[in-house]
């Protein structure tokens, strides 16, 4: 069977189905990776056949500008918004608006009709596409293949959209908008695809997050499970790193989402680490260089390393600090690891993924107004003194291993029926 997975340019949203693409190798089918020129050498160095189609689009540049000139403006809408009070039609018509033009636009335009071409030539079978990738989609029906969706974290997307359906089906016929619709009506036409709601959520979606940190979702929707098996990219084991700690080490992973997007973080580096000097344990902070020389002198029980695989580090942690991002976060939990999760209030993924690892008792959250020395000292201790939190994370551990491998969903995904 032949394969395509397509992302748009985006390092960690692909990264996420490369163990499902080597499964796929691996069972003895033709895997070929459709992504934007950046991503080339990403997708190069996992092994994977790549194949470039349209061009790069600028989403981090713009992002970045506009956080500049107006920082409140882009929280103003956020699919993480629970309070029925605040979910009036107006407000995710609103958002809705702003999301397709600022978001989901901009990254697909310029892939969306080479995408296309791509499938009527290549002729895949089924088509693998990251939740951002609309495009990828409509050229999958384009060709007549079917196509799944597979998310990187907990299904905030379908949760919105099945909100934003039930009011648009409440409106009087002539306040019927959709932009997200509209807007795939028309490049999805121009192709000569019918819209559906699967260029939205494909034929069935692929969940990695365990039971514990799933949303409640749309009955429409057919979810299959898979293990989150983590990836990092290429990755050597640094010598410290093979030696047990002699203390409990706490790690610390902050991910690069933020800084490449926004250009800064929301939370002061040296103060969490002050915070963490007045433990009795070994604090190891994987930042990029440029951070590195920004902190100078750090405490005494804190080693500043460069890149570190994750899913190396955590299994040697006692607990760890995040920012909530799922691909860190599932990476901890898979260890049974607790965490403290200060998420960005830009990233509506990290807010997500926080709440609901604090709903499961596996991590304490502090948003980023609350991260001080002396907060940051008291949630880590509670962590390391605290059982229950072990525990806790030690449960949604083994419920993770308990979900069917990438191996199992391939079969299921290139079985007949």
């Amino acid at each position: 069977m032949r394969v395509l997975i397509a992302s748009v340019a985006e390092r960690s949203h692909f990264l996420n189905l490369v163990p499902l693409g080597w499964a796929l190798r691996s069972a003895g089918h033709e895997v070929l990776v459709a992504s934007q020129p950046a991503l080339e050498p990403v997708v190069r160095a996992t092994g994977l056949s790549y194949v470039s189609v349209g061009r790069d689009h600028q989403l981090r540049r713009v992002m970045r500008t506009r956080h500049r000139a107006a920082p409140g403006e882009l929280g103003e809408f956020t699919m993480t918004e629970d309070r029925p009070e605040v979910l009036t039609w107006e407000y995710l018509l609103g958002g809705l608006k702003k999301t397709v033009t600022w978001w989901w636009r901009m990254v697909n335009e310029p892939m969306a009709d080479d995408l296309v071409d791509l499938c009527r030539a290549w002729r895949p079978d089924l088509v693998v596409w990251e939740p951002t990738t609309f495009s990828a989609a409509i050229a999958a029906e384009a060709c007549e293949a079917r196509h799944v969706r597979y998310l990187w974290g907990a299904d905030d997307f379908g949760c919105t959209r099945d909100r934003f359906l039930s009011q648009w089906a409440e409106r009087p016929e002539d306040e019927r908008e959709d932009p997200l619709a509209d807007w795939l009506t028309r490049i999805a036409g121009r192709n000569g695809v019918d819209y559906s709601e699967t260029l939205v959520t494909g034929h069935a979606t692929v969940e990695q997050v365990p039971p514990d940190l799933r949303l409640p979702t749309p009955e429409s929707i057919r979810y299959l499970p898979v293990r989150y098996v983590p990836y990092n990219g290429r990755a050597a084991l640094p010598h410290w790193l093979r030696t047990p700690p002699d203390r409990p080490r706490i790690g610390l992973s902050l991910g690069t989402s933020v800084n490449d997007w926004y250009g800064d973080r929301e939370i002061d580096l040296s103060e969490v680490l002050e915070g963490l000097a007045e433990l009795d344990a070994e604090v190891v902070a994987t930042l990029p260089a440029a951070e590195r020389e920004r902190l100078g002198t750090t405490p005494p029980n804190t080693r500043l390393v460069e890149y570190t695989p994750v899913h190396a580090l955590a299994p040697t942690c006692a607990a760890m600090i995040t920012q909530g991002g799922p691909g860190t976060t599932l990476t901890a939990l898979s260890h049974g690891v607790p965490q403290l999760l200060t998420p960005s209030t830009t990233m509506f993924d990290q807010v997500r993924t926080s709440r609901l690892v604090e709903r499961a008792g596996a991590g304490r959250l502090l948003a980023p107004d609350q991260v001080t020395a002396q907060s940051v000292e008291r949630e880590v201790r509670l962590l390391l003194e605290d059982a229950r939190h072990t525990a806790a994370a030690g449960d949604v551990r083994d419920r993770m291993a308990a979900m069917p491998a990438p191996a199992d969903l391939a079969r299921t995904l290139t079985s007949p029926d």
